[in-house]
């Protein structure tokens, strides 16, 4: 007769060699592990205590980037390392500035902050009269930026003392470009304004429908900016002629970019818009879950932008076709910064992501930020046609 105390001792031995064999394959095979160092196609991310608005700059191997948790972070590029955080007294929505290893950036407390960038010591600060999330432009040894006191400044980069200011009408949530001279800049008012970089008077104004919190880009002596108003418009940079506008389906408050051509910019239509920059005419539209508030990176033939869907997309620039979109845990109005192949986007989750795009590129490959394998679902995305818009 079988002794079952045997039987059952030795099952239990067999069954311990069986996981000890299987754990030290799993533990050698790629497939069934995630990539060394990686989260599926992120590299890593950092969390904050709140939302992430502010968009990242990449100078140095260091990302700096602000948080509704009131800090301003530095951050090891490669590692996610925090290197330093500095406190303001309210949410750092506006993207920072690096310039001659000085920081740059506004705070809802109402201050501009001039910040060592390697040590994170404040070296100075302005006070306006209201919240400042307009993300402020370094020329010159000079700081533009505009509040929502209705003002545009003009600080001097060493010291912060002002050198002049510009009342608009309203909030100028705007991010300021400075282009020969000039400083380019929306308003709330409904205006986009050009005025005198040395000494701040007004060479022109564009009166558009609606608030225009959209930053301006200039290219080749023509200003692209959109508005509230659902459009966004080309102007003559020397003189504020409408030389075209394109209507989406709602407001624009993503910043343009321009490169070989074309024009690129989202709309709270859900869509991101590939425009031509001479006439005006759609190239193409990419439809996302929600609005597009982020505004676009343009990097190799790559078009990064995020959308309040959670996702960030990389889309072919010349075709509108989707690429990879990467799944964070919340709306993505931060715009993304690529460097060296690695895109650093903000999220409503908190958190700020580092992303490789060299896993990521895969031909419309989808990946949510909770995968672990390396892999995503598969997912088709056809670029659209114009339905509804105009260009006049």
């Amino acid at each position: 007769m079988i002794n079952r105390k045997v039987m059952v001792t030795g099952f239990l031995v067999l069954c311990l060699i069986t996981v000890i064999f299987t754990a030290g394959c799993m533990s050698q095979n790629p497939l069934n592990a995630p990539p060394q160092g990686t989260n599926g196609a992120q590299l890593w991310s950092y969390a904050t205590g709140d939302k992430v608005e502010s968009s990242p700059a990449v100078v140095n191997g260091v990302v700096y980037v602000g948080s509704d948790d009131d800090n301003m972070y530095a951050l090891d590029a490669a590692t996610g390392t925090q290197l330093w955080r500095y406190t303001t007294g309210d949410s750092v929505y506006s993207s920072p500035a690096v310039v001659n290893g000085v920081v740059y950036v506004g705070s809802d407390n109402n201050n501009i902050y001039a910040i060592n960038s390697t040590t994170g010591a404040q070296l100075w600060s302005y006070t306006t009269g209201d919240s400042v999330g307009s993300s402020p432009a370094v020329v010159n040894g000079v700081v533009y930026v505009g509040s929502d006191d209705d003002k545009i400044y003009a600080l001097d980069a060493a010291t912060g003392s002002q050198l002049w200011s510009y009342t608009t009408g309203a909030s100028v949530e705007s991010n300021p470009a400075v282009v020969n001279g000039v400083v380019y800049v929306g308003s709330d008012d409904d205006n986009i304004y050009a005025l005198s970089a040395a000494t701040g008077a007004r060479l022109w104004n564009y009166t558009t429908g609606d608030s225009v919190g959209s930053g301006p880009a200039v290219v080749n002596g023509v200003v692209y900016v959109g508005s509230d108003d659902d459009n966004i418009y080309a102007l003559n940079a020397a003189t504020g002629a409408r030389l075209w506008n394109y209507t989406t389906g709602d407001s624009m408050e993503s910043n343009p970019a321009v490169a070989n051509g074309v024009v690129y910019a989202g709309s709270d239509d859900d869509n991101m818009y590939a425009l031509n920059a001479t006439s005006g005419t759609q190239l193409w539209r990419y439809t996302t879950g929600d609005s597009v508030v982020s505004s676009p990176a343009v990097v190799n033939g790559v078009v990064y932008v995020g959308s309040f869907d959670d996702n960030i997309y990389a889309l072919d620039a010349a075709t509108g076709a989707k690429l990879w979109s990467y799944t964070t845990g919340d709306k993505v109005e931060s715009s993304p910064a690529v460097v060296n192949g690695v895109v650093y986007v903000g999220s409503f989750d908190d958190k700020v992501y580092a992303l490789d795009t060299n896993l990521l590129l895969s031909p419309t490959s989808s990946f949510a930020a909770t995968n672990t394998s390396g892999t995503g679902p598969l997912a088709v995305a056809t670029p659209q046609p114009a339905t509804s818009s105009s260009v006049t």
